[in-house]
């Protein structure tokens, strides 16, 4: 089994510190505050703005990602950024990206749809109403957006993986795709396979991506690997709606998801 108070750690501590040097983040992302009614809370928000934002009177898609403390900036992220904002620029991709700070010591809590017997948390249905009917109607009517599900993208990692999944269960008529990195199902494992097994019709995008060296044992593939199947039970396979990769040798780190994600977010098209 996996030493859970080991992983807790990371998941708990593993996005708090600041790393002492220059910003990292490009010319194309901003931030703001935006106040969080459902969380009682404010929250800061990241913006990754198209290199021809400014020039052009188009319409991008969406991509909301969790802990963006990590997704930009060296200076903000615990053991080094995803470098969104070079990957994107590097692809001239026609994308916002939307990144929502986590809330330090309450990461657990919002990330998690249900409250764990032993470490608490269940707070996740408030974070995504903010983000569902406080920050996306902010975003869309700030920035140039396209609106529709198919334009609407939700991405994360760990906790913030498995909230993405759960985010697509919960809203299926807001995001109509997922990048699912390393979820951590085994914190609500028995309640999210649940609410998968009840739900009747799945028409989301997906792009699952874990490391064969997650934790102790091989729960992470097995999970994401069962996941797979019972998602498998609701539609055709050959819809192609599903991407799964399974990384050699990756592990529960910042690398193996800054390394997916160009894979991730081409596959799922925006």
């Amino acid at each position: 089994m996996i030493r859970r108070l080991p992983l807790l750690l990371v998941l708990l501590f593993a996005f708090t510190n600041t790393i002492a040097q220059k910003s990292t983040a490009s010319k194309q992302v901003s931030s703001f505050t935006v106040e969080a009614p459902q969380l009682h809370s404010n929250k800061k928000i990241w913006v990754y703005l198209p290199e021809n934002y400014l020039t052009t009177k188009k319409k991008f898609s969406v991509i909301y990602m969790h802990d963006a403390q990590n997704l930009f900036d060296t200076k903000t992220s615990y053991s080094g950024e995803w470098n969104i904002d070079e990957k994107l620029d590097s692809l001239h991709a026609q994308v916002i990206v939307v990144g929502i700070e986590h809330g330090n010591e309450k990461r657990l809590a919002e990330l998690t749809p249900y409250k764990n017997e032993k470490y608490g948390g269940g707070k996740a249905d408030n974070y995504l109403e903010f983000i569902v009917k406080t920050l996306k109607p902010q975003i869309d009517k700030t920035y140039r957006t396209k609106t529709k599900k198919k334009n609407t993208i939700i991405m994360g990692s760990s906790l913030g993986g498995l909230t993405s999944f759960y985010a697509t269960l919960k809203y299926p008529e807001v995001f109509g795709k997922a990048g699912v990195f390393s979820p951590a199902f085994w914190i609500n494992r028995k309640e999210i396979f649940e609410l998968e097994q009840k739900t009747k019709k799945q028409k989301t995008k997906y792009y699952f991506l874990c490391g064969d060296k997650e934790g102790d044992d091989d729960s992470m593939v097995t999970d994401l690997n069962n996941m797979e199947r019972l998602i498998n039970t609701k539609r055709c396979y050959c819809l192609n709606l599903n991407e799964k990769k399974i990384v050699k040798g990756g592990q529960h780190n910042e690398r193996l998801w800054r390394d997916g994600f160009v894979k991730a977010v081409l596959w799922l098209g925006y």
